[in-house]
């Protein structure tokens, strides 16, 4: 099922394909990597001028690594904005996604998150580098074939 933002975008010539609707009714689509900045751009330039959130996930194990995107258009004088949910799906090998802090800057730390916990790496990005671990911390918590190591350190806990 198309929503009115895939006929869009499908009208001036985008691709995209479209997921249907989540359980609330937000339109999800998903988009190519490459593809990724310049359809950020247009969205933004289109009136989805709030970057709600950005967070990431690992498909499964072995396979593909998702970056998530909820974008809203706000307007003055209508009472329900308009959503939309951008999946960006990348191999876990070489996971590389056009940062998007160039057209929202609230992308910022939630792509570094997203970083630090997975891995992908986010091409443009102004201070791509870990924020929950610490810098020597060796491989990404969140994916599924992480493995843990046998020893916790605790440090500066008090």
């Amino acid at each position: 099922m198309q929503g009115p933002l895939s006929a869009w975008l499908v009208k001036h010539g985008l691709v995209h394909r479209s997921l249907g609707f989540d359980y609330q009714g937000i339109e999800t689509l998903q988009i190519k990597s490459e593809d990724w900045h310049s359809i950020a751009v247009i969205l933004y330039v289109y009136g989805y001028n709030y970057l709600r959130s950005q967070c990431a996930y690992d498909v499964a194990p072995g396979g593909l690594l998702a970056s998530v995107y909820h974008l809203t258009r706000i307007e003055s004088g209508i009472d329900q904005p308009e959503e939309v949910c951008i999946k960006v799906y990348v191999p876990r090998k070489n996971p590389r996604i056009p940062s998007i802090f160039w057209v929202w800057k609230s992308a910022d730390f939630q792509e570094r998150e997203s970083y630090d916990m997975l891995g992908i790496s986010y091409e443009n990005h102004p201070r791509l580098k870990r924020i929950l671990m610490p810098e020597s911390w060796i491989g990404w918590p969140l994916r599924k074939d992480y493995i843990a190591p046998n020893f916790y350190e605790i440090q500066d806990a008090y």
